[in-house]
C-alpha cells in the first residue's frame, strides 16, 4: 500500500536533508574543539605501549577513528617526526627483510643452477674483456644471460603471499559488487516509466543503491590499504637488500655499477616496485571486469555488443605497439638519468677543485647536454602517451557508438529506450576504468621490468671471497709470499704504482686471488691512505661503535696528537664532523683515522701510509708514541706502508716491492749490506735529503735522520714564531675565551637538520610551476579540456533525447533519416572528445617539458654558484636528493597529476551540472555537501602534505648513509662492522617508514569519508527522481543517476589528485629552496684584469682577517706580509695554512683587510677572472669520471701536443702511452682506477697546463714516495722558476729550497 505522501517525504527526504544541513556547521566546530583521546591505530604501537595487532586486521573502524586523532592534530599544527607512532615489530624493516632474504637465498640458488645449466650447453665464444674497461660502468642491461635472472618476482610473491591473497580476495568482491548498481539503475528507470507501480518500491531501490555503494566503498578501502602496505614493504625489502649487497659485493661486481647507479637502485628502482604493487591485481581484475561487462551488455543489447567488442580487440595491437615503443624510450631515459646523476655526484665530490680551477661552466655544460638528450626522450615519450590518451578517450565513445549503431540498424524492431541505453552506458562506464588502466598498467610493467633487470643484476653479483683473495685481467701482484710473525713491525716500501696499496688490499681480501691463500690470525684494523671520516661527532669517529673506556680513549687521543686539535674545535670531541670530514684538515683526518684503528685494539694493523698527510714532526710523534717499537701498538703485528726513510731503521723487517713483485725482504742493515734495489734507493734519497747539511756525511743513517729532524724543528719553530708573533696576544685572549665558551658549545652542530617547509604549499610555488610551463600552453590546454567536457555532456544529453524516440515512435516504424542523424551526431561528439584531449595533452606535455628544463637549469646553475660554505654544511645526500628524487617528480609525476586533476575537476563539475539540470531540487543538497567536502579535504590535505614532507626529509639520510658506506667499504669490511652498519641502515629506513605508514592510513581515512559523500549524491539523485517521477521523463532519470554513479569515483580521484598535486608540488618547492640560496660573488664582473695579469706575481696581504662563518671566531688574525715576484714561500704551522690559500681564491671572503696581486685588489674581480689566473695543486687529488684528457683540459683549449708535453713533465707520459686508449682512457668514479700517486701527478700536469704566474702547492706531494716527490720537486723547480710559489709542507725537503 502507498504510504501517505506527507510521511513518506518527511521521513525519507527532508530528514536526511536536514541532517546534512546540520552536519555542515558541525564541521566548523570540530576545528576549534580539543580532540578526545582516540583509540590507537592497529598499525602502530605508541611509544612505550605493548605491540598491537598488525596492519592487516584493519577493519573499517580501525581505518577511521585512530587516524582522526592524527588528522586533527595535523590540521591544528604541522606534524613533526616526534608525532609519529612507533612501528610494530613485524612491520619494522628488520622483520620484513629477514623473511625476504631467506626466500631470496633459495630462489637465487635455483636461478644460479639454471644459469649454470644454460652455460654448460656447448657454445664457443671468447668471453675475455680488457680489465681496464671494467673501471667504466657498463650498461646494466646489456648482457642478459650473464647473470641469474627471473628470480626477483617469485621471491617477492612468496615473501608477501599473505597480503597478496587477502587483497586479491577483496578486489574480487569489489569487482562483483560494482555490477549491482547498473542492475538497480535498470529497475529504477523501469519504475519511473511504469506510473502504476507503488512509490515504496522506488524508495527501496534508492536505499539499495546507497547500501550497495557503501559496501563497495568499505571493501575497496580494505583492498587499497593492503596494496599500499604491500608496496611499502616491497620497497623496504629491496632497499635493505641493495644496502646489504653493497656491503659484501666483490670489487669486480662493484666496478660494474658506480655509486650513483647503486643509489639509483635504492631510490628510483625500488620506488618503481612500490608503485607497481599498487596495481598488481589489475592484471587479472581488468580482464575480469571486461568479461563481466560484456556479458551484461549481451543481456541488454544482444549480439550487437560484438561490434563494440571488435573495436576493443582492434585496440589491443595498437596498445602493444605503443607499449614496446615507450619501453625503449624508458630504457633510454634511465641511461641518461644514470649518466647525469654520475656527473652530478662527481661535481659534488669535487666541488672544491671545480671552484679552484673555475671549471664550473664546463661541467654545467656537460650536465646540460645530457639533460637535453634526456628531455628529448621525455618529449617523445610524452607524445606517445598523448596518442594513447587519444585512443583511450575515444575508446568508450567509439565502442558505445559501434554497439548502438549496430543495435538500431540490425532490425527496425530494435528501438533504443532509456532502460537499455543508460544501463548500457553505466556498464560502458565500468568498462572505461579497466580499459583506461590497461595501457597505464602496461607502461608501469615495462618500467618495472627494466628496474627488475637492474636489481637482479646487482643483487646476484658475486660476493667478496673472504676465504681467498681477483679475477682482474690486469695482474697487479705476482706470486707474493710473505710470512709475518706476530708482534712485528713490517715496513712496505716501493715506488708509486709498485703495488703497495694493492698488497694491503689483498691482505684485507679486497682483491681476487688467482692462486694461493692468506691466513690472518686475530682481528684486523685498517688505516687507509685517504682517511674515511663519518658524518658524526669526532668521538664517535674514534670509538667507531666500540664501548667507551675513558682511560684508553684519552691515551689514544694523546698518542695520536689530537689534544691540541680538540682545543681548536668548537665542541671539543663532541664537535660534529661534516660529510667526508669536511671541517678537518688532511692531517687531522688522518690522525682521527689512525686513532680509530688504535682504539679498536685489534691484533693486526694494516697502516697504508698514515704518516704522509701529517707534518713531519707530527709524523715523528705518531711513530714514537703509536706505531714504533715503544708506541701504544708495540705488542701488535703492524704492516706499515711508508715513504718516510727516517722510520725505516726502527722497523723489524722491510718488504721492498718493485712492479708488483717482492724484490727483497729483510732488516734495515741486512738490506743495506746486500746492495740490492733498496740500498740504491737509500743511497739516492738518503744523500738527497742530507745534501743540505754537508756535515752529516760521516753520520750513521739514524744520526743523520735525527739531525734532519732537529734542523726541521728549529726551522719550523723560527718560522712559526716570525709568522704568528703579532697574533699571539689575540690568540691568547681567544683561547681563554674559547675555554669559557666550550661549555656552551658542546657538540656544536655543523650539519643542520634539513629545513622543511610547513603548512600549505604557497600559491607562489604553483605559479612558479605554471610560469615555467608557459601561460599560453596552460591556457590553451585547459580550454581544450573544457570543450572536451562540454562534448561529453552534449553526447549524453543527446543520448537521453534519443531514448525519448522510443516513446514517440512507439508501435510505428522508426524513420531511417532520424536514426542516421542520431547515430551521426552521437559519433561525431565522441570523436571530437578524443581530438580535444589529444590536443590538450600534447600542449600540456610541451609545457611540462619546458618546466622540467627551466627548473633543472636554474637548480644546477645556482648550486654551482653557491659558496663553498654551503657544501661544508650540507650533506651531499640532500643535494643529490634534489637532483634525483625531486627532479624525477617534476619530470614524471607532476605532469601526470596535473593533467588528471584538470580532467577530474571538470568531470565533477559536469556531473553536478547534469544532475541539477535533470532535478533542480538537487541544488539544495549540493551546497552543504560542498561545504563538508571542502572541510574534509582541507583537514586531510594538511596532514597528508606534512606526512609527505616528513617522508622526503627522512629519506635523505638513507641515501646519505648509503653514500658514506659505499665510500668507506674497505674500512667497514676490515673492521668487520657490517652488522652495525646494516642495523643503522634499518633504523634509518624505520624512521622513514614511520611517516609512510600514517600517510597510507590517512589516505584511507579520507577516501572512506569522500566515498560516503559520493554515495549520498547517488542516494539523493535517486530519491529526487522517485519524488518527481511524474514530471520527469525516463531519459533524464537515467542520465542523472548514471552520472551520479560515476561521481563517487571522480570525486575520489579529484581529492586524490588534489593531494597528490600538493604533495608532488613540494618537489618544486624543494628545488626552489636551493635555487634561492645566496650565491658567492659574481663569476665575471665589469672590472676585468688585463689579459696577461698577473704579470709579476707580487702578493700583498694587508691586515687580513678571516672567519669561516659569521658566528665563528677569526681563523686568521690580521695578517700583513709582502711576497715578491718569483719568490718561493714555505708555509708551515699547525692550522690555518689551507685557510690562507682559500683566501687567495676567495673560497672564504675577508672579514676585513685586503689582498693585492700585482696591485689589483682581488675582491674587486669576478671569481672566474681571479681563479682562472691562479693555479693550485690541492691536498686531495680529485679526478672526475670521464677521459684523462677531459680531466686535464675540460674546455679543450689546449692541443694534444701540449697535453703530451705536460704529461712528460709530470712523468706520466710512459704510463699513458701504455694505456690502450691513451688520452681517451676512461677514469672511473673518483679516479679509483689510478693509484693516489698517479692522481697527484695528474694534478701536477693540470697545473703545468694552466701556465699561471702564481702557484700554490697544498701538501701536493704528501701521497707520493720520495722518488716521485723528487721528480715533482725538480719539475716545479724548472717549470715554475718564473712563478711565485706558495708551498704548504709537511716534509722538510719540500720546503728546504724556499726563499723564505
Amino acid at each position: 500500500p502507498d504510504l501517505t505522501i506527507c510521511v513518506e517525504r518527511t521521513v525519507l527526504v527532508w530528514l536526511p536533508l536536514a541532517f546534512l544541513w546540520l552536519c555542515a556547521p558541525w564541521h566548523f566546530t570540530t576545528l576549534c574543539k580539543k580532540p578526545a583521546k582516540a583509540p590507537l591505530s592497529t598499525l602502530y604501537t605508541r611509544p612505550g605501549s605493548a605491540d598491537m595487532c598488525g596492519a592487516n586486521g584493519a577493519g573499517v573502524a580501525s581505518v577511521s577513528f585512530p587516524v582522526a586523532f592524527m588528522v586533527i592534530k595535523g590540521y591544528k599544527r604541522p606534524l613533526v617526526q616526534e608525532d609519529m607512532w612507533d612501528l610494530n615489530e613485524k612491520d619494522s624493516s628488520q622483520a620484513i627483510c629477514q623473511g625476504f632474504e631467506d626466500i631470496m637465498a633459495i630462489e637465487l640458488k635455483k636461478a644460479r643452477s639454471s644459469l649454470q645449466k644454460k652455460r654448460n650447453k656447448p657454445k664457443t665464444k671468447d668471453g675475455h674483456q680488457n680489465g681496464l674497461a671494467k673501471g667504466v660502468s657498463q650498461d646494466v642491461l646489456d648482457s642478459e644471460s650473464e647473470y641469474p635472472n627471473s628470480w626477483l618476482v617469485p621471491t617477492i610473491a612468496k615473501t608477501f603471499k599473505g597480503v597478496l591473497l587477502e587483497s586479491a580476495f577483496f578486489k574480487l568482491i569489489q569487482d562483483l559488487l560494482s555490477f549491482a548498481s547498473p542492475q538497480l539503475l535498470k529497475l529504477m528507470i523501469s519504475f519511473t516509466q511504469d506510473k502504476s507501480s507503488h512509490a515504496w518500491t522506488g524508495y527501496l531501490y534508492a536505499v539499495l543503491l546507497l547500501v550497495v555503494a557503501f559496501l563497495q566503498s568499505v571493501i575497496l578501502q580494505q583492498y587499497f590499504q593492503r596494496c599500499f602496505i604491500l608496496g611499502m614493504k616491497v620497497r623496504t625489502a629491496l632497499m635493505a637488500a641493495v644496502y646489504k649487497k653493497a656491503l659484501v659485493v666483490s670489487n669486480d661486481s662493484r666496478k660494474e655499477s658506480t655509486a650513483g647507479e647503486i643509489v639509483n637502485l635504492m631510490s628510483a628502482d625500488a620506488q618503481r616496485f612500490n608503485d607497481v604493487t599498487n596495481f598488481i591485481h589489475l592484471l587479472w581484475s581488468c580482464p575480469l571486469q571486461i568479461a563481466l561487462a560484456i556479458a551484461f551488455l549481451w543481456i541488454e543489447l544482444g549480439p550487437s555488443v560484438l561490434a563494440g567488442l571488435l573495436v576493443m580487440v582492434l585496440m589491443v595491437p595498437i596498445n602493444g605497439w605503443l607499449a614496446t615503443k615507450s619501453r625503449s624510450f624508458q630504457m633510454e631515459n634511465m641511461k641518461f638519468k644514470d649518466k647525469r646523476m654520475k656527473i652530478v655526484n662527481d661535481i659534488l665530490n669535487g666541488i672544491k677543485v671545480l671552484k679552484y680551477y673555475a671549471w664550473e661552466s664546463s661541467f654545467e655544460a656537460q650536465v646540460q647536454e645530457i639533460r637535453e638528450q634526456e628531455l628529448k626522450v621525455m618529449r617523445k615519450f610524452a607524445y606517445l602517451s598523448s596518442v594513447s590518451t587519444f585512443i583511450f578517450s575515444c575508446a568508450p565513445a567509439i565502442v558505445s557508438l559501434a554497439t548502438f549503431a549496430v543495435f538500431v540498424s540490425v532490425s527496425p524492431d530494435n528501438i533504443l529506450d532509456a532502460e537499455k541505453a543508460f544501463t548500457s552506458i553505466s556498464l560502458f562506464n565500468i568498462l572505461r576504468f579497466p580499459l583506461a588502466m590497461l595501457p597505464q598498467l602496461i607502461s608501469i610493467m615495462v618500467q618495472t621490468a627494466v628496474s627488475k633487470k637492474r636489481l637482479e643484476k646487482f643483487l646476484s653479483g658475486d660476493d667478496l671471497d673472504t676465504m681467498a683473495i681477483a679475477r682482474d685481467d690486469m695482474i697487479i701482484l705476482f706470486s707474493v709470499s710473505l710470512d709475518i710473525k706476530p708482534g712485528r713491525l713490517v715496513a712496505v716500501v716501493g715506488a708509486v704504482g709498485s703495488g703497495k696499496t694493492s698488497l694491503i688490499s689483498a691482505l684485507l681480501g679486497e682483491l681476487h686471488s688467482l692462486k694461493g691463500r692468506i691466513n690472518i690470525k686475530g682481528s684486523v684494523a685498517f688505516v687507509p691512505q685517504q682517511a674515511w671520516i663519518q658524518n658524526a661527532t669526532l668521538k664517535d669517529n674514534v670509538l667507531f661503535g666500540s664501548d667507551v673506556n675513558e682511560e684508553r680513549y684519552r691515551s689514544v687521543v694523546e698518542g695520536c696528537a689530537l689534544g691540541p686539535d680538540l682545543d681548536l674545535l668548537p665542541g671539543r670531541d663532541q664537535t660534529e664532523i661534516g660529510e667526508k670530514g669536511i671541517n678537518l684538515s688532511g692531517g687531522q683526518k688522518q690522525r682521527v683515522s689512525l686513532a680509530r684503528a688504535v682504539y679498536s685494539s685489534a691484533d693486526v694493523y694494516f697502516l697504508d701510509d698514515p704518516l704522509s698527510a701529517v707534518d713531519s714532526h707530527v709524523g715523528k710523534h705518531l711513530f714514537e708514541r703509536v706505531i714504533g717499537p715503544k708506541g701504544l701498538l708495540k705488542d701488535k703485528t703492524r704492516i706499515l706502508v711508508t715513504h718516510g726513510i727516517s722510520f725505516l731503521p726502527y722497523v723489524d723487517e722491510i718488504v721492498v716491492l718493485v712492479n708488483g713483485v717482492v724484490s727483497e725482504v729483510g732488516s734495515y742493515d741486512g738490506l743495506r749490506a746486500s746492495k740490492g734495489a733498496f740500498s740504491e734507493f737509500l743511497e739516492t734519497y738518503g744523500k738527497d735529503e742530507s745534501s743540505n747539511a754537508n756535515a752529516n756525511k760521516g753520520l750513521s743513517p739514524i744520526q743523520r735522520t735525527s739531525l734532519q729532524e732537529c734542523i726541521f724543528v728549529c726551522t719550523k719553530a723560527c718560522f712559526i714564531y716570525i709568522f704568528f708573533v703579532f697574533s699571539v696576544s689575540l690568540r691568547k685572549n681567544s683561547s681563554v675565551r674559547s675555554k669559557k665558551d666550550s661549555g656552551d658549545k658542546k657538540g656544536q652542530r655543523l650539519i643542520e637538520k634539513e629545513a622543511m617547509e610547513t603548512g600549505r604549499v604557497k600559491f607562489s610555488v604553483y605559479l612558479q610551476y605554471l610560469r615555467s610551463m608557459g601561460w599560453c600552453l596552460v591556457t590553451w590546454s585547459f580550454l581544450f579540456y573544457f570543450i572536451q567536457n562540454v562534448a561529453i555532456i552534449g553526447q549524453n544529453v543527446w543520448l537521453s533525447d534519443w531514448t525519448d524516440d522510443s516513446v514517440e515512435y512507439f508501435n510505428t516504424t522508426y524513420p531511417n533519416h532520424i536514426r542516421d542523424t542520431r547515430i551521426g551526431v552521437f559519433g561525431a561528439l565522441g570523436v571530437a572528445q578524443g581530438f580535444l584531449v589529444f590536443l590538450g595533452t600534447i600542449l600540456l606535455a610541451d609545457g611540462s617539458i619546458s618546466a622540467s628544463r627551466t627548473l633543472h637549469t636554474s637548480l644546477l646553475s645556482n648550486i654551482l654558484k653557491v659558496p663553498m660554505m654551503f657544501f661544508d654544511t650540507t650533506p651531499s645526500g640532500r643535494i643529490v636528493n634534489r637532483f634525483a628524487k625531486d627532479i624525477f617528480t617534476v619530470d614524471e609525476m607532476i605532469p601526470m597529476s596535473f593533467r588528471s586533476w584538470i580532467l577530474c575537476l571538470l568531470g565533477v563539475l559536469g556531473t553536478l551540472f547534469v544532475i541539477c539540470l535533470a532535478t533542480p531540487i538537487f541544488t539544495a543538497v549540493v551546497v552543504p555537501m560542498a561545504v563538508i567536502y571542502y572541510f574534509v579535504q582541507r583537514f586531510y590535505v594538511a596532514t597528508s602534505r606534512q606526512l609527505r614532507r616528513l617522508d622526503s626529509v627522512s629519506r635523505s639520510p638513507i641515501y646519505s648513509h648509503f653514500g658514506e658506506t659505499v665510500s668507506g667499504l674497505s674500512v667497514i669490511r676490515a673492521y668487520g662492522h657490517q652488522q652495525r652498519f646494516l642495523k643503522q641502515n634499518e633504523d634509518t629506513i624505520d624512521q622513514n617508514l614511520k611517516s609512510v605508514y600514517p600517510w597510507i592510513v590517512s589516505n584511507r581515512w579520507l577516501a572512506m569519508r569522500l566515498e560516503s559523500l559520493g554515495n549520498l549524491v547517488v542516494f539523493f539523485s535517486a530519491l529526487f527522481a522517485v519524488i518527481s517521477r511524474d514530471s520527469l521523463n525516463s531519459g533524464l532519470v537515467g542520465l542523472s543517476i548514471s552520472y551520479a554513479l560515476n561521481v563517487t569515483q571522480t570525486l575520489n580521484w579529484l581529492v586524490r589528485m588534489t593531494s597528490e598535486l600538493e604533495t608532488n608540488i613540494v618537489a618544486v618547492e624543494r628545488v626552489r629552496e636551493y635555487v634561492e640560496i645566496k650565491n658567492e660573488a659574481p663569476w665575471i664582473t665589469t672590472n676585468h684584469p688585463p689579459d696577461d695579469w698577473p704579470t709579476d706575481g707580487n702578493i700583498h696581504f694587508e691586515n687580513y682577517k678571516v672567519r669561516y662563518r659569521p658566528e665563528l671566531e677569526l681563523i686568521l688574525h690580521g695578517i700583513t706580509c709582502d711576497i715578491q715576484s718569483t719568490e718561493k714561500i714555505g708555509l708551515v704551522g699547525r692550522t690555518g695554512k689551507s685557510s690562507l690559500t682559500n683566501c687567495l681564491f676567495r673560497i672564504i671572503e675577508a672579514s676585513e683587510g685586503q689582498i693585492l696581486v700585482d696591485g689589483i685588489d682581488i675582491s674587486t674581480l669576478g671569481l672566474h677572472d681571479l681563479r682562472s689566473r691562479l693555479t693550485i695543486i690541492p691536498q686531495d687529488p680529485v679526478l672526475f669520471s670521464g677521459t684523462l684528457r677531459m680531466n686535464l683540459d675540460p674546455f679543450e683549449k689546449s692541443s694534444d701536443e701540449e697535453i703530451w708535453t705536460v704529461l712528460e713533465l709530470a712523468h706520466l707520459k710512459d704510463y699513458v702511452r701504455g694505456l690502450p686508449t691513451g688520452l681517451q682512457h676512461e677514469v672511473s668514479e673518483g679516479g679509483e682506477n689510478l693509484s693516489v700517486g698517479q692522481r697527484q701527478l695528474l694534478c701536477l700536469a693540470r697545473a703545468l697546463l694552466r701556465k699561471s704566474r702564481i702557484l700554490i702547492l697544498d701538501e701536493a706531494t704528501a701521497a707520493v714516495d720520495l722518488e716521485t716527490d723528487d721528480l715533482i720537486q725538480n719539475t716545479i723547480r724548472t717549470e715554475f722558476s718564473h712563478c711565485t710559489v706558495l708551498t704548504i709542507a709537511h716534509r722538510l725537503n719540500t720546503i728546504l729550497d724556499s726563499s723564505r
